[in-house]
């Protein structure tokens, strides 16, 4: 790994991610195939884009933060703007495909973003309380 990238654990996770306001995350294994052939990939794109993180999850040491992102299937790329998960999808991405990935992340109104976010979890809130109830 080289140093365009940050290794995420647990301890380091928090503070890396909210102290950023633009994370890859990369979340891979040694004995992966695919994680492997996507790993160059992600490193090149890391060196392009230096004013974005890059960060890598390895699964095996870092169980925890695979099961509280419900990482079921590797490798998977995260992208987290502001603290909100805006893309997470499995599969190793080609380099034209990671690209317009990021130049769509880039391009995406935060405001826009956190709005909608405030509006599902309003709902969700809403759905939480048992019909004909009054809270």
């Amino acid at each position: 790994m080289s140093s365009s990238t940050v290794e995420l654990t647990k301890d380091n996770f928090d503070e890396v991610v909210a102290g950023s306001g633009f994370v890859l995350i990369d979340f891979w294994a040694e004995w992966c195939g695919p994680c492997r052939q996507f790993g160059p990939v992600f490193e090149r794109a890391a060196q392009k884009h230096g004013d974005l993180v890059f960060a890598k999850v390895d699964t095996e040491s870092q169980p925890e933060l695979a099961a509280a992102f419900e990482i079921t299937s590797i490798p998977t790329l995260m992208i987290v703007r502001d603290n909100i998960a805006v893309y997470a999808q499995p599969g190793a991405l080609p380099e034209p495909a990671l690209e317009d990935v990021i130049r769509q992340a880039r391009a995406l109104d935060m405001d826009e973003v956190k709005a909608s976010v405030v509006q599902a979890q309003e709902k969700a809130q809403g759905e939480a309380q048992a019909p004909g109830t009054d809270a």
